[in-house]
């Protein structure tokens, strides 16, 4: 029966996976658009205090991967999002293409960390954070956090991550139950253990 179920896994991405990867990601890329407006209204109460609301940014990886189960689509899909805040005009132009690039590469690592098999809000949320850790790279790139002290980085990021935890996290895992209530999901993921079992009866 595993090695059925490896089978499956191993099959790698179809079409109907990037196009419904490459769908979801479009309608996310939307809502990154105007999160933007949302990011910019927190109020500066206290230092950075818009990092908690930053997390959104990488929910695009994680309710990806939650709702269709396979290597790979974490990354793709955060791409994907981040192009379509590109053609809405973002301020950030091409360098979004180098933050989502390693925010999908710091979700799948995680989730390949677990071998693609863990679909809970604990592992969600350690995608998040794995996403906050890739976007990390491209802030120190751009020196964006240059004249950072110590305690300010990890106030910063420290807020990002539980940020990351909550709207990439639980949020995303919220979402993808909620859709997967809707029977859709089992029209696009991978066959699973208890479903190779059910044709064995």
């Amino acid at each position: 029966m595993k090695q059925q179920e490896n089978a499956v896994l191993k099959k790698g991405l179809k079409l109907s996976d990037i196009l419904v990867t490459v769908l979801v990601s479009l309608v996310i890329g939307v809502v990154y658009h105007f999160w933007s407006s949302v990011y910019g209204l927190v109020p500066p109460v206290f230092f950075q205090a818009d990092e908690l609301v930053y997390g959104m940014w990488f929910i695009a990886a994680t309710l990806v991967f939650l709702l269709i189960r396979k290597p790979g689509v974490a990354l793709l899909a955060e791409v994907a999002a981040a192009h379509v805040e590109i053609l809405f005009g973002s301020e950030w132009g091409i360098q979004l293409v180098l933050y989502s690039v390693l925010q999908g590469l710091g979700a799948e690592l995680v989730f390949a960390l677990f071998r693609y098999r863990n679909y809970s809000g604990t592992v969600a949320a350690m995608a998040g954070v794995g996403s906050a850790i890739g976007s990390l790279i491209p802030d120190i790139y751009y020196g964006y956090v240059a004249d950072y002290e110590t305690w300010m980085l990890f106030a910063k990021y420290g807020m990002r991550a539980i940020s990351s935890m909550l709207f990439a996290g639980y949020l995303a895992y919220a979402l993808a139950k909620a859709v997967e209530a809707t029977g859709v999901t089992s029209l696009i993921r991978p066959v699973t253990a208890k479903d190779v079992a059910a044709l064995d009866d």
